[in-house]
């Protein structure tokens, strides 16, 4: 190989490169409104309430020793008794209380006032159209 048949050749070598940029654009806006009602309504509701109807039942009788509080049905029964001095001391059943539980249900009513909000949203394209949603 001698140097005339040799000879150099030069490719050039070539890159592409890529710029991103970003840019704001308005697509379009939104208004919210909001508006409140006032709302009267009944509000409607059970009380349960419970009283106890007392009745004194005198007894009078001598006993050895304090009864205990019983229930018969759905009566409680509390014995009251007393010591009396004699010559000796004896326990007298004076009276017993009868205490009957009574249940009761009544229904109220009371006006109440609340307030409710709706939303409308309007939307506005950059063309100036509007549509609600």
């Amino acid at each position: 190989m001698t140097a005339e048949t040799t000879a150099e050749a030069v490719i050039p070598l070539v890159e592409e490169t890529l710029l991103l940029s970003k840019r704001q654009v308005e697509t379009g806006r939104v208004r919210v409104a909001l508006t409140t009602e006032v709302v009267e309504e009944v509000l409607r509701e059970t009380l349960h309430s419970r009283r106890a109807e007392v009745e004194r039942r005198p007894v009078g009788t001598t006993v050895t020793e304090a009864p205990q509080v019983r229930q018969e049905g759905d009566v409680i029964i509390i014995p009251v008794v007393e010591e009396v001095l004699v010559v000796e001391k004896r326990l007298v059943l004076r009276e017993e209380i009868h205490l009957r539980m009574i249940n009761e249900e009544k229904a109220v009513e009371q006006p109440a006032t609340r307030r409710v909000q709706h939303a409308a949203v309007e939307r506005i394209t950059p063309t100036g159209e509007r549509t609600e949603s």
